[in-house]
């Protein structure tokens, strides 16, 4: 079986885009896998699937697959890709669109000058969301964790964006083990479903840097989600305001945030790379 994709990235996260609307096919996590991989296949950190919505008001279902073939729940460097890529495939003419996710629907609008906004939802600080449960290795203290690896222990902030995610702020991003606290972290029993770990640097209350290690892909060149966790962990320690320039290894976001109760918008761009046909 042939299929058409697309390849996007945000940032440099970068997606494979498979229109199952104007094609049909079953993709199972081995041949997702398979397509992933940057020597034999297209590779991605991602891929996208455009599907059908299956509830009301929504104009596409998103679903999002990573590099190994699990099924993630949200993507926001991702979303943005989607959106581009359904209205320049001509699957709609809207400029604000609503997508079906696993956890909920996603408003992204697309705007003149290429870039395009997400309304990322209201995140969420309770430890059951992500889920992250008491162990020997993990002490739960409200929105926090301090877990030990060895014989270190280090402060998490816990925060759920429709995925899961640990936050560490740290005094340099550059010199963050990144590679190797990363997995470590994301191993850990308390995190029965795994855990995206984000190394954060507040340089100053509207700039952030960030490095991610994502579930399922490994550090990557930008996580839209990562940032929306990051930046609310660090507004409700006081250390940023409600608009923040968040810096990671592919590029700068731009994201808003009131406070409790209100959602996070997301700012960045979105790009085509190249089309192409591949095999499953």
């Amino acid at each position: 079986m042939q299929l058409d994709f697309t390849k996007m990235h945000g940032l440099g996260n970068d997606f494979a885009i498979i229109d199952l609307i104007t094609q049909t096919a079953t993709l199972k996590p081995e041949a997702i896998a398979r397509m992933a991989d940057r020597h034999t296949g297209i590779g991605f950190d991602q891929l996208l699937v455009v599907e059908p919505p299956t509830i009301p008001d929504a104009d596409f279902r998103y679903r999002i697959f990573n590099a190994d073939g699990s099924e993630a729940e949200q993507c926001g460097n991702g979303a943005r890709c989607f959106a581009r890529f359904v209205r320049d495939r001509g699957l709609t003419v809207k400029s604000v669109i609503t997508l079906e996710t696993n956890t909920g629907r996603v408003e992204c609008r697309l705007r003149e000058n290429g870039q395009v906004e997400v309304d990322m939802g209201e995140p969420v600080f309770d430890p059951s969301a992500l889920p992250c449960v008491a162990t020997e290795q993990c002490v739960l203290d409200g929105d926090s964790a301090r877990v030990q690896i060895d014989n270190e222990s280090f402060d998490l902030a816990l925060v759920s964006m429709g995925n899961p995610h640990a936050v560490l702020i740290c005094e340099d991003i550059f010199a963050a083990p990144v590679t190797e606290l990363g997995p470590r972290i994301q191993q850990l029993s308390a995190f029965p479903q795994g855990v995206n770990v984000g190394f954060c640097q507040v340089i100053d209350r509207g700039f952030l840097r960030l490095r991610v290690y994502e579930r399922g892909a490994g550090e990557t060149r930008a996580c839209g989600s990562g940032a929306c966790a990051a930046v609310a962990a660090a507004q409700r320690r006081g250390l940023v305001d409600e608009r923040v320039k968040v810096s990671l290894p592919g590029g700068k976001l731009r994201l808003s945030w009131q406070g409790p109760g209100s959602r996070i918008r997301m700012l960045g761009p979105a790009a085509a790379v190249f089309e192409g046909r591949i095999e499953l």
